[in-house]
């Protein structure tokens, strides 16, 4: 039975059209998942910066973010043991100094003495008094251009397109929508008193001034609950379409003839724990079946999810099956290459590597490898593209699971795929779920826990600072390196592009050294090429490094037991579970281990509490239970995976109440509202057909 044609949203191709983009931009967008007109609506912005309003200099105070205008009146490059850029910025009531530690020519010549600009960013105290460090600037000459009327929404991008070229993108498609242009039925109208599809995209990118700004960066503003609940309702209608097809599907019965699974295990220095053998048991039951086997692993930080992955990968393999292990990152999925190669090269099974990095003649040789059934691969989404081809793909194990969207699964699963036989699935993820939720979730698939840690893994001491205590922060480092342990400083700093952040990340490892002096500081970043990153993460692995300076790309895969010590700034603008993870790399070895939460005051109620549970607890089930209590922004669903999201903007530990009201709601579509929802929101609504 095939399904109805779905109400158009949008011409596919519409991205390189529109006015201002063609097909550079189009492909940068396409990065972020962008990939029709529609999808501009529904990138949801990170946060939003009030510039309706212009602060005299003289009024300005350290912390505080400010928008100014003045005339520049001096501009020196300082060489120090950082080169930079000063600019000193002038109005009537004072003066301000604007540091760049990263410039370019043309930017000396916007910030050429004379130029009248209107600037916007963070003041600090520093050497020349009151700073800007990296400001967003504009010249804006003798005649400035009107301030804008609504808060300025800042948008997660992506290297190579800034938030201006963005944002224009986002407007076009709002005026084509209010102009009729731009085709969007609004087929659940009004659900739950919620506002109707169109108000609420305008009220979440044009938000007056006295807007709840908490409840629309927390998600609980009712525009965007409107989003979340038919976004949740597509999903609902795409799985249950997918349930309806798997039950005619079957897959191969995988037993370990050879005895695998104990010849790896019999190489192991140490006992799996009763959990880890549990659930060994329920997922070698299930690839024994000729049932597919769709199972998600959840286990907390450092709980051995790996072990029991390699187990199952041991039995296909051991069946005459060919295994693909995919993580999200290439830090992760080289962390699974080392361990792979290191438990299966002993039983003469060498794992082949694909990423996005493998070019040339690497590349055509694991594609040939796998193409001649080499049993096992391990790589990034680089494993789901075309051309990459297996000889008899069986099982698939995906970690982090839920960074990748369905739409990618089941592209990597198409290619075991003949008829209705399909691989088995088996995906994992460290970020604790409750399990009802889980099972509201992914529907269709059995839930496993580790819920034990391994013996002599000890707790990580969580400490709460203000920022303002930050000089003791740096000599508890010193301590610490001194010591001969290593030390972690994450920055997760929510900027509007991953260059803006990388900037921040930069400056602050460049303070650090000069603070810790006779130390080596590092750097890792999401914008540097996957050799400086992997790179700068031997040479902490080594010792070579003793404090590394990073973004949240450290979250996963990163393992280093000397590694005792993990500060985390602004911690207040991350969610518990990313916490949880960030504090997991921390406490992999003997030594006492702790983690120090920075966070910037006032904070609201839900920053606050959310900082008391992660003192209080280190049990990630019981973090993420109180993260479905708390509603607030719990990282489940990986929200700046750039073009891995799971959701766009429904967020299931705090859209928990909305789940119930699902059902209901899509009963009452008939099948071409349906496939209008699944249509916009996932695509390719053809592969969620019930067929």
């Amino acid at each position: 039975m095939s399904e109805p044609k779905p109400i158009p949203d949008a011409v596919p191709d519409a991205l390189a059209a529109l006015p201002g983009a063609g097909p550079a931009v189009a492909a940068k967008l396409r990065a972020l998942g962008i990939e029709r007109e529609i999808d501009l609506l529904f990138h949801r912005p990170l946060r939003y910066e009030d510039r309706t309003r212009i602060t005299p200099i003289g009024r300005l105070r350290p912390q505080g973010v400010f928008q100014i205008e003045g005339r520049v009146t001096h501009q020196e490059v300082r060489q120090t043991r950082k080169r930079s850029l000063l600019v000193v910025l002038e109005d009537d009531s004072g003066q301000v100094v604007l540091r760049f530690f990263n410039f370019y020519p043309g930017q000396r010549r916007l910030y050429a003495v004379g130029n009248r600009l209107r600037c916007y960013g963070e003041v600090r105290f520093g050497p020349e008094g009151y700073e800007m460090a990296h400001p967003q600037c504009r010249v804006i000459g003798d005649s400035p251009p009107p301030l804008p009327t609504h808060l300025s929404p800042i948008y997660p991008t992506t290297a190579g397109l800034g938030q201006q070229k963005l944002g224009d993108c986002i407007d076009r498609a709002l005026a084509g929508l209010a102009e009729g242009r731009l085709e969007m039925a609004d087929v659940l109208g009004r659900p739950a008193g919620l506002p109707s599809l169109h108000d609420a995209l305008a009220a979440v990118h044009r938000p007056s001034t006295d807007a709840a700004l908490d409840s629309l960066i927390e998600g609980l503003h009712p525009a965007v609950k409107r989003l979340s609940l038919e976004e949740l309702a597509a999903h609902h209608l795409a799985l249950a379409r997918l349930n309806r097809a798997r039950a005619r599907q079957n897959a191969q019965a995988l037993r370990d003839s050879s005895g695998l699974v104990g010849k790896m295990l019999a190489g192991f220095p140490f006992e799996p724990t009763g959990a880890q053998k549990r659930v060994m048991a329920e997922i070698g039951k299930d690839l024994a079946g000729t049932r597919p086997m769709r199972r998600l692993l959840q286990g907390d930080v450092g709980s051995g999810k790996t072990l029991v992955a390699a187990a199952a990968a041991a039995q296909a393999i051991g069946a005459g099956a060919q295994v693909a292990i995919v993580a999200p990152t290439e830090i992760l999925a080289e962390q699974h290459l080392r361990n792979f190669g290191e438990w299966f090269e002993p039983l003469g099974i060498t794992p082949v590597w694909l990423a996005g990095k493998v070019t040339g003649k690497k590349r055509a040789a694991a594609l040939q490898a796998l193409a001649d059934g080499a049993p096992l691969a391990v790589g990034t989404h680089a494993l789901f593209q075309p051309g990459v081809d297996f000889a008899g793909l069986r099982l698939i194990i995906v970690d982090e699971q839920h960074r990748f969207g369905v739409d990618q699964r089941l592209a990597l699963a198409a290619k075991g795929s003949a008829g209705r036989r399909v691989p088995h699935q088996l995906m994992m993820t460290a970020t604790p779920i409750p399990r009802t939720l889980a099972m509201t979730a992914y529907a269709g698939l059995e839930v496993s826990v580790i819920d034990e840690l391994p013996p002599g893994r000890k707790p990580v001491t969580t400490a709460l600072i203000d920022e303002a205590r930050r000089p003791e922060v740096i000599e508890r480092i010193r301590v610490a390196l001194a010591d001969g342990r290593q030390a972690y400083w994450v920055c997760p700093l929510i900027e509007e592009s991953d260059q803006l952040e990388a900037e921040a990340a930069e400056t602050t490892a460049a303070e650090l050294e000069h603070q810790l002096a006779g130390f080596s500081v590092g750097l890792i970043h999401g914008r540097m090429k996957p050799k400086d990153k992997q790179a700068m993460m031997d040479a902490f692995c080594a010792g070579e490094i003793r404090l590394l300076v990073a973004t949240t790309v450290i979250e996963v895969g990163v393992d280093v037991a000397n590694a005792s010590l993990m500060i985390i700034e602004n911690a207040e603008r991350l969610g518990l579970s990313q916490l949880h993870q960030l504090r997991g790399r921390v406490g992999r070895g003997s030594d006492k281990s702790a983690c120090v939460l920075m966070y910037k005051p006032p904070l609201g109620q839900i920053a606050r509490e959310r900082l008391r549970v992660m003192r209080e607890t280190t049990d990630g089930f019981r973090i993420a239970e109180r993260d479905l209590e708390l509603r607030g922004p719990g990282e489940v669903l990986g929200k700046r995976q750039t073009g891995m999201l799971r959701f766009r903007i429904a967020d299931l530990a705090r859209d928990a109440d909305l789940v119930p009201k699902i059902p209901n709601l899509v009963n009452r579509l008939d099948k071409t509202a349906a496939s209008t929802l699944i249509e916009r929101w996932i695509g390719h609504s053809e592969r969620f057909a019930d067929v």
